[in-house]
């Protein structure tokens, strides 16, 4: 039996990089996978057929997951058309390189906003039905910028920070449900953050890394189906650094 055969999950901003690869893999393990995104209608055909590939029922959103009414309405119909939804994954973001002296507020919202309260909106959505089944998995996807003193853009370290205790909070508020929430905080992977780094940036994670590399999109993405399985029953409230010791 595959790791989440009959599951249903939910990935935001599941369409490239990432996600993406969370969608192939969650399905590859059995699961039927939706996902939202904000853009590229091109990139969310090619995800979705990526998904139904693996011989599972797949579903794409066009969602901000800032719209309120919006996420909710998504969260329903994925529970009448999936019969409930089992995981959640918090995976949409957005980062920034820019120094604090030149950050503009509209800057810092927008960073703080899409990590952040994205996150805690579709929780919202999605968790009411988790409560009701007694059962559920929740994981966000945080960084190492976001549990571990490092250079990078002020407002995404914070964001990804913020996402570390809003695990640790919801951990506690939903376990009694049978709900179980948990953070991923990845390094530089070889796509997103790492093509964004200066080159002596990259250089100077390389030469911390004891594996000498950054990590793939696959690595992440495989250790996230596990968090969200049965398998992982009983680890709650945690954050998963996966940095190749760093």
């Amino acid at each position: 039996m595959k790791l989440l055969e009959g599951r249903t999950a939910l990935v935001t901003g599941g369409s490239r990089g990432l996600g993406r690869a969370l969608c192939q893999i969650l399905a590859r393990e059995g699961a039927n996978v939706a996902f939202c995104y904000s853009r590229s209608e091109q990139h969310a055909t090619e995800t979705l057929a990526l998904i139904q590939a693996q011989g599972v029922r797949g579903w794409s959103y066009k969602v901000n997951v800032l719209d309120k009414p919006a996420v909710q309405q998504m969260v329903r119909s994925l529970e009448q058309e999936s019969g409930g939804l089992d995981i959640l994954v918090n995976n949409a973001g957005v980062g920034q390189v820019v120094p604090l002296a030149l950050m503009e507020e509209e800057d810092w919202d927008r960073v703080m906003n899409i990590n952040v309260k994205g996150a805690f909106l579709v929780t919202q959505a999605a968790m009411r039905g988790m409560i009701h089944r007694k059962r559920g998995r929740i994981l966000n996807i945080s960084s190492l910028a976001g549990v571990k003193m490092m250079q990078a853009p002020v407002h995404y370290c914070a964001a990804k920070a913020a996402l570390k205790g809003f695990t640790e909070a919801l951990a506690k508020e939903l376990g009694r449900y049978g709900v179980t929430v948990n953070c991923l905080a990845p390094g530089v992977l070889e796509e997103g953050v790492s093509g964004n780094l200066p080159q002596p940036r990259l250089e100077e994670y390389l030469r911390n890394c004891a594996l000498g590399r950054v990590g793939t999109l696959a690595e992440a993405a495989e250790v996230a189906a596990f968090l969200v399985s049965d398998r992982n029953s009983y680890m709650n409230g945690a954050t998963l650094v996966l940095d190749g010791a760093v």
